[in-house]
């Protein structure tokens, strides 16, 4: 989670993710999801050094479960709203998204597709007495108001809530324990349409989360200063999150004359504002994919 204030964006929401906290408190409580972090870094720097060239990586699809959890009849959200948000990430993450026209010159070379589609094969409906919920994994559970993941090991669930605290979404890194493995996003920032509230109304909340799901770190590496990496060497190191719709350039960290990336889907720009992922960070997708989450496949 971004470590310095955001302003307030209009419908009272504003980027904040909470992956990070969860991810922390995750590590802390499970020493083997740290080892198994750790061996995907170095899986992911073997794959680096190899050269590989992704647009020969075969097409997969991820099998989707989406649970609602609703305390109120408005957070019961529709098919309608569930399949737009299927969309928009499949548009995200085949670089199919007709708005990637807008991606600044310097990165257009970057653009990548990660070869990854989802399909909708479930989706769970549950009432919950609980006004909202947090990152910590509370709607993962219906012994604290939410619902288990469904077989988690073979497909990615999105639950859809409630979130407070002006939180959009939080997920799970790749190895951690698989009762509470997934994404979790706010029913005001889940797919295009019906709750989805401008300026987070294009699904690109779910697309940053899952991006987390398949290992990529926020662009500024989570620090309030330059010291922080992404782990990824062609998104620019940046001082922090980027917030609204940046003009290009905005130098960071010595980082001119193009500056921050904040066109990319892990920083914290609005929907409108962020258009790609980049080769590397899709190189990192693609080895989690095929190691540790390699059964979604």
């Amino acid at each position: 989670m971004a470590k310095r204030k955001s302003a307030r964006s209009q419908g009272g929401l504003h980027r904040s993710c909470g992956t990070m906290a969860a991810h922390m408190m995750l590590l802390e409580r499970f020493p083997a999801f740290r080892a198994r972090q750790m061996r995907l870094e170095g899986a992911t720097e073997r794959r680096r050094a190899t050269g590989e060239d992704l647009k020969k990586a075969r097409v997969v699809t991820i099998k989707t479960v989406v649970n609602v959890v609703y305390n109120t009849a408005e957070q019961n959200i529709s098919a309608a709203q569930i399949n737009s948000q299927i969309s928009a990430m499949n548009k995200d993450f085949r670089a199919t998204n007709p708005d990637k026209t807008k991606t600044p010159a310097a990165w257009k070379g970057l653009v990548t597709d990660s070869r990854v589609r989802f399909e909708l094969v479930r989706v769970t409906r549950t009432k919950t007495s609980k006004a909202s919920f947090s990152h910590d994994d509370g709607v993962k559970k219906a012994a604290t108001g939410g619902i288990a993941p469904f077989q988690p090991g073979s497909h990615l669930n999105l639950w859809v809530c409630n979130l407070g605290g002006g939180l959009l979404g939080y997920a799970q890194f790749p190895g951690g324990p698989a009762s509470t493995d997934g994404v979790v996003i706010t029913y005001k920032g889940f797919g295009t349409t019906g709750t989805a509230q401008a300026p987070f109304n294009k699904g690109r909340t779910a697309t940053h989360e899952v991006g987390h799901y398949l290992n990529l770190r926020h662009i500024w590496g989570d620090t309030p200063d330059c010291s922080g990496s992404d782990m990824v060497a062609d998104t620019p190191n940046a001082a922090g999150p980027n917030y609204g719709k940046p003009v290009f350039p905005h130098v960071t960290c010595n980082n001119g004359p193009n500056g921050d990336m904040f066109v990319n889907y892990m920083d914290y720009t609005d929907d409108a504002a962020m258009f790609m992922f980049t080769t590397q960070q899709v190189l990192r997708m693609r080895t989690a994919l095929e190691t540790v989450r390699s059964g979604l496949i």
